[in-house]
Parts: C-alpha cells; structure tokens; sequence
C-alpha cells in the first residue's frame, strides 16, 4: 500500500482553507468481515508498479514507436502504478491507465515495472450509496458501507477504474478525512476542479450527517471510520466499478 501526505495530492483534490479543531463525530454503519486465512481469493488482480523514470505507452504490443511517456514518480510525487488487464506477447502488459477519457488503456513494456497481486475489487452502487469490498472475483462479501455520492449536476462516473493512490491525510478532523484513495476515474461534467484534472476519489468526511445522499462533486464519501477500514483492503492497483 502507498501511503503518502495529502500535500501531494494537491492537484487532484482542493484542500478546505478553513481550520477544524475537532474530529467529526462519525457512526459507522459498516459490515466488516475479517478475511479468511483459510480460503484463498477466487481470483488475483494484477497492479504495475512503474521501477524506473518514465514508462513509454504504445499503441500495440511490439509498436516501434511509442504515443508518449509518463513519469515515475507522478506530478502528485508518487508512485505511478497501473492495473494489468491483460498479458500479451512475451514481454508486453495492457494496462489501464489514469487518464481521460475513462477506462483508457495502453501497452506498455513489461520489464518497465514490477507485477504484484492484488487480492480484492471494489464495488460501488452510485442509486444506492452503497460501497461493498469483494474477495477477488468472488462474491464473499469482505466489508459493505453506506456512501455519499455525487449531486445530480456532477454526478459520480459510472465504469471500470481502479485506486492509483493511497493517502493518510495529514489533517483527519478535515473535508477529506483520515483517508483518501484516488480512483483512476474522471468526472463526465467536470473537466478540472481545485486546480486539478477532475479526477474523483473515495475519502472521508468532516459531515457524516450528509452520508447517504447525492451531494459531492463527484467522489465518493464515506464515515471516517469505514474509510479507515476500506483503506485497509484496498492497495493501489484495487479494481473499483461504479455502476448504477
């Protein structure tokens, strides 16, 4: 798991100038199952970790050229890192990346990054504010939350994305909470937002009374303690669909 200071993530998610002297009161309404140690996932995902200072993007496996590069670390100062889906010819990965438009994808070298495992998907029903954590592609239920989404004029994108960031916010008692996990996801209305690109996260909250509502510019809320939680199962490279 990546976990960083939020001052890195300026420029994807605005910070509240106001100051909070206390942390928000939250009660978590969440279903928790502690993993089993004894079934294994019915299926791995698989996250690239980026081991040198770009990573060039290519069109198809075996391209002589590529369409561009992108740094490692990111312009947040992390870790670039994407979610594999699909292994090619020897020597080539098809990846997702976080870019628009949604769901975009690219080959890329395999020896440019490390693969890893990832054990658990991330599902969130945006009509019924609802956040489940599966075991794999099982439908062993690892922990389930209710969640607040985006406002009917920027509402959460719907798709197939995946958690490219992992923070432990400096400032818990804050608009984001203890926890923030970027989504390789973009709004479908908003094309920046506090100086960044429009790139939606699941985060905490400073209002748990809003929890269960259609109220945010597109990310995904949740009570601080069920972030703590989520933050828990869910490394960077962690599959999240948002579906209707």
């Amino acid at each position: 798991m990546v976990v960083l200071a939020a001052a890195v993530l300026s420029a994807i998610w605005p910070r509240s100038s106001s100051t909070v002297t206390a942390a928000a009161t939250t009660t978590s309404t969440a279903t928790f199952v502690p993993p089993s140690t004894t079934v294994p996932p019915a299926f791995l995902f698989e996250a690239a970790d980026a081991v040198g200072s770009e990573v060039a993007l290519y069109d198809s496996p075996g391209a002589a050229e590529s369409t561009g590069s992108l740094p490692n670390p990111t312009i947040e100062h992390v870790q670039l890192s994407f979610l594999v889906k699909e292994h090619g010819p020897p020597g080539w990965l098809k990846v997702q990346i976080a870019r628009r438009p949604n769901e975009s994808t690219a080959w890329i070298h395999e020896a440019d990054v490390a693969v890893r495992g990832v054990d658990n998907r991330i599902v969130v029903e945006r009509e019924a504010r609802q956040l489940t954590v599966y075991q794999g592609m099982s439908n062993r239920v690892l922990f389930q939350a209710p969640v607040a989404a985006g406002a009917p004029a920027t509402p959460t994108p719907l798709g197939n994305f995946f958690v490219d960031i992992v923070v432990k916010v400096n400032r818990p008692s804050g608009a984001y909470g203890p926890y923030q996990l970027s989504v390789a996801g973009f709004s479908d209305v908003l094309q920046s937002f506090g100086g960044g690109p429009g790139q939606i996260a699941i985060h905490g909250t400073n209002h748990p009374e809003l929890i269960g509502q259609f109220v945010s510019n597109g990310c995904v809320r949740m009570n601080n303690d069920d972030v703590i939680a989520l933050a828990a199962l869910a490394p960077v490279g962690t599959p999240v669909e948002i579906v209707a």
